[in-house]
C-alpha cells in the first residue's frame, strides 16, 4: 500500500501545522467543506506524525513506521469510526482484531432478527476499548495517534466518554477529530480540542486534480459536487452522468409544463438507496431557489434552462418550502420505510411546488 499523501491545497497548511511540534496540542479538530479530503488530511496527518524520519515534518514513505502504517499495523494508531464507515472502507463486520488499527464496536441491536444494520455512531464501547491502548508505553517511542472520523457520529454518551479521556490525556497521544459540521459536537468537546480549519481548493487546483485522476469532464462533477473535488471523484465513480438521466428527464417534462409519470419515476429511484437519488435532488432544489432569485445555478449548470424556466413560474414561497422538505426527508432517508411510497411522497411534492403560481407570468405559446 501506499503511504498516505497529503491533497495538493492541503500541502502547504500540513507543512506549516506539522512543522511546529514543540508544543503540538493532544487534540485536533479538523474541520472544512465536506467532500474536500477532511479524511484523507488526517490519515496523512498521522502517517506525518508517527514517521521516524520526517522529510520537512511530513511521512517519508520509507521508514519502517510508514511501512506499518501503509499496511494497517501500527500499533501506535487507532481509528475510531462507525461500523458503517468502517464497512465503507473496507472493514469486515463484526471481525473482532480485523483491523488492528481499529477501536473495536460492541455488535447493535438486532432487533430479534439474524442480521442487524451497521452503526452509524460511534458507540461508547469504542472510547472504553482504547483505555488498554493508552496505559501501555508506545512501541516505538513517539507519538500515539487515535483518529475519530466523522466526529457528528459521536452520540451523547460516547462524546462524555471521550471528553473526559480529553481532560485528562493520555501521555504521547494525538487526537485528530474530523467534523464537517463542528457546531453539531458537543460544546465541552469543542472547548478541549484546537481547530484547524482546512481550505478548500479553487475551482483550478480542483479541476486540475480531478484530471489527473482521468475524470472526463471535470467541471460537471465538480459542478454536481459543489466545488468539492473528493466528492466528485466518488460521485464520478458510482454514477454515469454529472446529472442524473431521472432528473434531466423530469425536469424536461415539467419544464414544459407537463406532469410526469410519477409512479413511473419511483419505481426508478426507489431501486437505489434513498440517499443516493435524495441528495441529487436537494441540490437541484438549492439551484431552483438561485435560479428564482436571478442568480446562476450551482450544480446543475446544464439544466439551467429548464431550472430558470420552472422557477419563474413557480411560487416563491412553495419553493423555498420545497428545500426545507427534501432537507427534512434527507434526514430520514435511511430509514426502514417503504422505498417506492418513499420516493412517490417526495416527487409528489416536487411536482406540486413546481406548478406555475397564479400571480407568474403567463408563458406564452
Amino acid at each position: 500500500m501506499k503511504t498516505a499523501e497529503f491533497l495538493p491545497w492541503h500541502r502547504e497548511t500540513a507543512a506549516a501545522w506539522l512543522g511546529n511540534r514543540d508544543r503540538f496540542a493532544h487534540a485536533w479538530l479538523v474541520h472544512g467543506l465536506a467532500g474536500t479530503g477532511l479524511r484523507e488530511f488526517v490519515f496523512a496527518a498521522a502517517a506525518s506524525l508517527l514517521c521516524e524520519s520526517p522529510v520537512a515534518g511530513l511521512a517519508c514513505g520509507k521508514c519502517l513506521a510508514c511501512g506499518w502504517v501503509a499496511s494497517g499495523n501500527h500499533p501506535d494508531l487507532r481509528r475510531v469510526r462507525p461500523e458503517a464507515v468502517a464497512l465503507e472502507e473496507g472493514a469486515q463486520q463484526d471481525s473482532e482484531g480485523g483491523d488492528p488499527q481499529d477501536a473495536a464496536s460492541g455488535p447493535a441491536d438486532s432487533g430479534g432478527s439474524g442480521k442487524r444494520a451497521a452503526s452509524k455512531e460511534i458507540r461508547v464501547d469504542q472510547i472504553r476499548a482504547l483505555e488498554p491502548w493508552f496505559n501501555n508505553a508506545t512501541h516505538r517511542g513517539g507519538w500515539r495517534v487515535a483518529l475519530v472520523y466523522p466526529s457528528e457520529a459521536l452520540n451523547a454518551i460516547s462524546g462524555n466518554a471521550l471528553l473526559k479521556v480529553l481532560e485528562e490525556p493520555p501521555p504521547s497521544t494525538v487526537f485528530l477529530m474530523v467534523a464537517d459540521a463542528p457546531d453539531r459536537l458537543l460544546p465541552t468537546l469543542l472547548s478541549r480540542c484546537r481547530r484547524l480549519p482546512l481550505p478548500t481548493p479553487s475551482h483550478e487546483a480542483a479541476r486540475a486534480w480531478l484530471k489527473d485522476q482521468g475524470l472526463a469532464s471535470p467541471d460537471d462533477w465538480l459542478a454536481a459536487a459543489g466545488g468539492a473535488p473528493v466528492l466528485a471523484a466518488k460521485l464520478a465513480a458510482s454514477q454515469g452522468a454529472a446529472c442524473p438521466d431521472w432528473l434531466g428527464a423530469m425536469l424536461r417534462t415539467v419544464g414544459k409544463g407537463a406532469l410526469p409519470d410519477i409512479g413511473s419515476l419511483a419505481d426508478t429511484i426507489s431501486k437505489q438507496p434513498a440517499i443516493d437519488w435524495i441528495d441529487p435532488m436537494h441540490r437541484w432544489c438549492v439551484d431552483l431557489l438561485l435560479a428564482r432569485h436571478g442568480v446562476a445555478v450551482r450544480y446543475y449548470p446544464a439544466l439551467a434552462g429548464q431550472t430558470e424556466s420552472i422557477a419563474r413560474r413557480a411560487d416563491p414561497a412553495a419553493l423555498t418550502e420545497l428545500a426545507q422538505y427534501v432537507q427534512q426527508q434527507r434526514r430520514v432517508a435511511g430509514h426502514p420505510l417503504s422505498a417506492k411510497l418513499f420516493a412517490h411522497a417526495l416527487l409528489q411534492r416536487v411536482v406540486s411546488a413546481c406548478q406555475p403560481s397564479r400571480s407568474a407570468p403567463t408563458a406564452s405559446r
